[in-house]
């Protein structure tokens, strides 16, 4: 996973290389800060080879607060987060105008379920869900007013990551980051790595 992301990160560069000389890197112009399709597919579906998430049908609000995050540093910033590394540098040269032009666009884009691509106990997946859902909603349908997005239907290898990256510490880490800061509370009351496996198996039950 290492030389993956190494990989990724060596991709991202070079995207940000060529936009800056003014090569063309395969996007219709005028799409020059929307390379998201790069990583993410073509039409937003996410990519387990480089753990980009599904981003087709994410909410407006959440999109905003983590590119914006990204742009600030406040996330994407801890030398261990592989994936945050990957994404800071694509996000730190967004305008303003550019991030409200991003998520008009991606939400143009349908929504496609994802598959289930972990395996755990579902059963006890369902108990410890219930502290996420006092944010998240009782069917992962996310809740703008607590600034918690929808989990059902994103991708499940993601959702896992990102739990351990909060468990660990690689995310939610920054003083400028309330909402990372909760997530780490509730990532660390998941005692083991089955724990992860388990509660994300019982998302992949929930309807959208």
């Amino acid at each position: 996973m290492k030389h993956l992301m190494t990989a990724v990160v060596t991709l991202a560069a070079s995207v940000l290389g060529n936009l800056a000389s003014g090569q063309d890197v395969g996007l219709p112009a005028p799409m020059d800060d929307k390379y998201c399709m790069t990583c993410h597919g073509a039409v937003g579906q996410g990519n387990v080879g480089v753990q980009a998430p599904r981003i087709a049908g994410m909410e407006s609000w959440y999109l905003k607060r983590q590119l914006e995050n990204f742009r600030a540093g406040i996330r994407g910033t801890h030398p261990d987060d592989e994936q945050g590394l990957a994404m800071q540098p694509m996000a730190a040269r967004l305008t303003d105008q550019s991030i409200g032009d991003l998520i008009e666009w991606v939400g143009s884009f349908d929504y496609i379920p994802t598959t289930a691509t972990i395996e755990g106990d579902a059963s006890r997946g369902r108990q410890a869900y219930t502290r996420c859902a006092s944010c998240h909603g009782d069917q992962g349908q996310g809740n703008e007013t607590f600034g918690a997005p929808a989990l059902a239907g994103q991708n499940d290898w993601y959702l896992v990551t990102q739990l351990r990256n909060f468990k660990a510490g690689y995310r939610g880490n920054s003083p400028n980051d309330q909402y990372g800061a909760m997530m780490v509370s509730m990532a660390n009351s998941l005692t083991n790595d089955q724990a992860i496996l388990n509660v994300v198996s019982y998302i992949n039950t929930l309807g959208r």
